[in-house]
């Protein structure tokens, strides 16, 4: 199974290869807006949030079993 921590290695390295080019790109202003909004929706805020939430709830499934239908 990938874990949360491989994917967010993965992430984050790709991450900042966009970030280089969007620096080199756009004016000053501009980058620290698309720098900001790349590093929410990534971030804790975004997808690293969203997939430790996932995690979560599959080890709660996991513990719990699925339950009856």
């Amino acid at each position: 199974m990938v874990t949360k921590d491989q994917i967010l290695i993965l992430l984050k390295g790709r991450l900042n290869k966009v970030l280089l080019v969007a620096e080199s790109c756009l004016p000053e202003p501009q980058f620290r807006a698309f720098r900001k909004i790349a590093l929410d929706e990534f971030g804790r805020s975004g997808l690293e949030g969203e997939l430790e939430r996932l995690e979560r709830e599959s080890e709660q499934t996991e513990r719990n079993g699925p339950g009856r239908n």
